[in-house]
C-alpha cells in the first residue's frame, strides 16, 4: 500500500513554489543603517540597566546599543559576543519579549521596548557577514577536553575553552553540528542555512576537532572519555519524548514535532515535504508552536493546536501564540488527548476537557474529537542515554555550581541539565560558565 493509500490526506505541493518561498521567509527582517540608528536612539543607555539582568548571558546591552548608535557596528558586535558566542542566533529565537525587551525601562514607561533583539542582530550580522572572527586562542595549555554535544551549550563550552588554549574534541550523534538551531527551530526564523554559517564562524577560533555520529552509549562512555580527556563536557539534551499515554498513539502519522521540524530545517525542497488537511498538534511550548505554524506555512487547510491546561500556562510566549492564530492555527486550551482513532493510520484525535481543581489538572469528563490527518507530539522531552552511576534531578543531570556532575572530571550543561530553562540563550550561558569553571580547575 502506498503512502497516498494509507494517508490519502498527505500530499506534496499544496501551495506553489512561491508562496511557499514567502511563507518562510525571515520573520524578522534584518535593520538596515538607517533604521538600527533609529531603533538605538530609543534607548536611555541606563546605569544598572534591568535588561542586562534579565539576560542570561548579561550582555552589556547599553554599551552595544550606544556603540550601534554611534555607528561602531562591530564593537558592539564583540561587546555581545564577548558574552554570548551565538549571539547571532539568539537575537533570531530568543523570546526577548520575555526577557531583556519585558524588562527594558521604554516597555514600563510606554509599553513599547527598544528591540534589543532586532539591534544585536543587526551588529552580529555585520561581523559576520565579513568573515570577521573577534577572537584569538591563548596560549597551549596541554590540556584535552572533550565535548559531548554540539548544540548551543556544547558550542558554547568548545569554544570558550579553545579561545583559552585547551585542544578540544566535539562529538555529535547527528550528521551536522548544531544542536537544536540546526535541527529544532522554525525555518522562517533561521533562513538562509544560517546555523550552520554559525558553527563555520565559531570554528574559526581554532582548535576544536569535530566529530560526528558519535553518541554517548554507543561507541563512548564516561569512562572512557574520563581516562583519556583531561574534562569531560556533556550537553547531550534531551533525546527523548515524552507519550501521550492514549490509546492508540502507535498509528501511522502520530509523530514527534521535533522529527517533523528537523525533517523540514533538513529538505532541500519545501514543495517536495508532504503535510496533512487536517492538522492536530498537542502541547504548549515554542516547539508545538513551531510545527503548527509551519504545518500552516506548508498549506495545511485546519491546524489545531490543544493545550491541557489555560493560555496563562503555556511555556510558548504570548508573541508566539499571537503568532500561531495569526497565521490561521486555532488553539483549544483545557483539553488533553485520550484517545487516537483510526484504521492503520490516525483520522480523529478524542480529547477530554480538563479543569483546574484543588488537587491539580481534573478531567471533567466532557470529551469532543478533532479530524487529523497528522498528529504531533509536542508534550515535551526526557533525557536518554544518561551514564550510569550519574545522579539524576527531575530526570535530568544533577549538577551544582558551574556545572558540576556527580562524576569527577565530568560537567554538563543546557537542555540535559537539571534546573535551568528550555532556551538557546540559557544554555549558551551555563556551557560558557563550565568552561569558565573546567579552565579554573585545570589550571590550578
Amino acid at each position: 500500500m502506498t503512502q497516498s493509500e494509507l494517508t490519502p490526506g498527505i500530499v506534496s505541493g499544496r501551495l506553489p513554489e512561491d508562496r511557499l518561498e514567502s511563507n518562510f521567509s525571515d520573520l524578522h527582517p534584518a535593520y538596515d543603517e538607517h533604521e538600527a540608528a533609529v531603533a538605538a536612539d530609543r534607548c536611555y543607555f541606563c546605569y544598572d540597566a534591568p535588561c542586562v539582568t534579565a539576560c542570561p548571558t548579561e550582555i552589556d546591552i547599553p554599551l552595544f546599543i550606544r556603540q550601534i548608535s554611534t555607528g561602531m557596528d562591530e564593537a558592539a558586535a564583540k561587546t555581545i559576543f564577548e558574552q554570548n558566542i551565538l549571539g547571532g542566533m539568539c537575537a533570531r529565537v530568543c523570546p526577548t519579549e520575555n526577557l531583556c525587551e519585558q524588562a527594558c525601562v521604554r516597555e514600563a514607561a510606554e509599553g513599547k521596548p527598544v528591540e534589543i533583539g532586532r539591534l544585536q542582530r543587526h551588529a552580529t550580522d555585520s561581523l559576520m557577514e565579513r568573515n570577521v572572527h573577534p577572537f584569538t586562542r591563548g596560549a597551549p595549555t596541554g590540556k584535552r577536553i572533550a565535548v559531548v554535544g554540539a548544540g548551543p551549550a556544547g558550542l558554547a563550552c568548545a569554544h570558550r575553552l579553545a579561545m583559552k588554549g585547551h585542544d578540544v574534541v566535539l562529538f555529535d550523534s547527528r550528521s551536522k553540528a548544531g544542536g537544536l538551531n540546526e535541527f529544532g527551530i522554525a525555518s522562517y526564523k533561521t533562513p538562509n542555512d544560517f546555523a550552520q554559517a554559525e558553527v563555520d564562524w565559531l570554528l574559526q577560533i581554532g582548535g576544536i576537532e569535530v566529530e560526528l555520529g558519535k553518541r554517548l552509549g554507543e561507541g563512548l562512555s564516561i569512562e572512557d572519555l574520563t581516562d583519556q580527556y583531561d574534562a569531560v563536557f556533556l550537553g547531550i539534551g534531551l533525546a527523548g519524548v515524552n507519550a501521550l499515554r492514549a490509546p492508540g498513539e502507535d498509528k501511522e502519522e502520530v509523530r514527534d514535532a521535533v522529527n517533523f521540524i528537523a525533517e523540514l530545517r533538513q529538505t532541500s525542497d519545501l514543495s517536495m515535504l508532504p503535510i496533512g488537511r487536517h492538522v492536530v498538534v498537542v502541547g504548549g511550548g515554542m516547539t508545538a508552536v513551531d510545527a503548527a505554524v509551519q504545518s500552516k506555512l506548508l498549506g495545511a487547510e485546519e491546524v489545531t493546536m490543544v493545550y491541557r491546561r489555560g493560555r496563562d500556562r503555556m511555556a510558548a510566549s504570548v508573541f508566539e501564540q499571537d503568532l500561531a492564530a495569526s497565521k490561521g492555527v486555532r488553539i483549544i486550551t483545557h483539553a488533553q488527548p485520550v484517545a487516537v482513532h483510526g484504521n492503520g493510520s490516525v483520522r480523529e484525535v478524542e480529547f477530554e476537557y480538563t479543569k483546574d481543581g484543588p488537587n491539580g489538572l481534573e478531567p471533567t469528563g466532557e470529551t469532543f474529537r478533532l479530524a487529523a490527518d497528522q498528529l504531533f507530539k509536542a508534550i515535551g522531552q526526557r533525557l536518554e542515554g544518561a551514564p550510569a552511576g550519574m545522579m539524576l534531578s527531575d530526570g535530568k543531570i544533577t549538577v551544582t555550581g558551574a556545572g558540576r556532575t556527580s562524576v569527577e572530571k565530568v560537567w554538563a550543561g543546557g537542555d540535559c541539565a537539571a534546573g535551568g530553562d528550555d532556551l538557546t540563550v540559557t544554555a549558551v550561558a551555563e556551557g560558557r560558565d563550565a568552561a569558565e569553571d573546567i579552565h579554573a580547575q585545570l589550571m590550578g
